[in-house]
């Protein structure tokens, strides 16, 4: 089995979940030791798996059917988590969505990576299969590193006792930047760090003024950082807070929880079937609640759920998710032969 991994505009998307998600297919089939090619002019493959929607991937589309390849589409995006983003997002959503449900219909197979990215995509009448696959996690690049960590408040040059809350995430307003800063005005105690980076002159303006200028001192907006830095943050910090209103699943949640980092989080459906409000996380509704909480979790008057936490990551990590993948595979190559981890994938129950 050799597979066609196409991803359009990489550069541009590798600092997205998108980007991080192509690498986690990458591992993922690298440890079923399943090849696979990156190259759509090579034609030596057998299926191909798609990640991306411009004019190039439709291209590549229409080649793969040309030459009789099966097509899995990974349907990263919904109408839903394209607004409140840049500039006309809100007014564009609806054609997003017309398109997105044409690239869709083309494939044999869709992925995607949760219950309820699953049941957005059953509710625009798509019809083909859908198998609800994590992106994944990898679990060794986020266990408990001393330098890291060290590395983290060194760059941002924290004092020993200096309580950290971060998130990471693109500077939209459907991730709850808006929300994030204005608890941070109320919490002068504890410093907010927001990781993350988009080009400015793609967001409206009030968010681009609230990340350039109209924020309280104690936020910090260091842009996109990769490495031994963010990866010392999600294990140093004393929360991990990501108040998002929309995702498909959320790979910065994933890296929080295989960090064993605390970690709060909106109170939104995409959770749904793989987190549990004071069970292996904690949920909140509103900005009120948030600040209560992040008290509350940064003091330890309520439970600490980080190995609760890190069950989950651990249930989602790249070999199990190279399994699943390939039981998709398999089954779209090969439909007439019995894969139950294919059947077991599919029998997901629905939200």
């Amino acid at each position: 089995m050799k597979v066609l991994l196409y991803f359009e505009s990489e550069k541009l998307l590798a600092k997205s979940g998108i980007g991080r998600a192509l690498d986690h297919q990458k591992r993922a089939l690298s440890a079923m030791g399943i090849d696979f090619t990156l190259d759509p002019n090579d034609q030596d493959y057998d299926l191909l798996h798609i990640n991306t929607y411009g004019l190039k991937s439709r291209s590549v589309i229409r080649k793969a059917r040309k030459m009789g390849k099966p097509v899995i589409y990974h349907a990263h995006s919904t109408e839903e988590d394209f607004r409140n983003s840049f500039i006309g997002s809100n007014q564009l959503a609806p054609l997003v969505k017309r398109y997105l449900v044409s690239l869709y219909k083309q494939a044999d197979h869709l992925i995607t990576p949760t219950l309820y990215a699953k049941s957005l995509l059953e509710s625009y009448g798509l019809t083909n299969p859908i198998a609800p696959i994590s992106n994944g996690i990898d679990l060794a690049k986020y266990q408990p590193s001393a330098a890291k960590e060290t590395a983290f408040r060194n760059y941002f040059h924290l004092q020993p006792d200096q309580k950290v809350i971060i998130c990471v995430g693109l500077f939209f307003k459907r991730k709850g930047l808006i929300d994030f800063v204005e608890i941070a005005k109320s919490l002068p105690e504890y410093t907010f760090i927001w990781f993350g980076a988009v080009p400015m002159y793609s967001i409206p303006q009030n968010i681009r003024q609230i990340v350039k200028h109209n924020h309280p001192d104690n936020v910090i907006f260091p842009g996109y950082i990769s490495g031994e830095i963010i990866e010392g943050a999600y294990g140093n910090a004393d929360l991990f807070f990501f108040p998002s209103y929309e995702e498909t699943e959320g790979i910065v949640v994933l890296e929080a929880l295989a960090s064993r980092q605390k970690v709060l989080v909106r109170d939104i459906p995409v959770y749904q079937g793989w987190l549990v409000d004071r069970q292996n996380c904690y949920m909140g509704h509103t900005n009120a609640e948030f600040r209560q909480l992040i008290q509350a979790m940064v003091n330890e008057t309520v439970p600490n759920l980080t190995d609760q936490g890190y069950q989950i990551a651990k249930a989602k990590q790249i070999s199990k998710i190279g399994q699943e993948l390939q039981a998709v595979y398999q089954h779209v190559l090969t439909p007439e032969k019995a894969n139950q981890q294919y059947t077991t994938i599919m029998k997901t129950p629905k939200l």
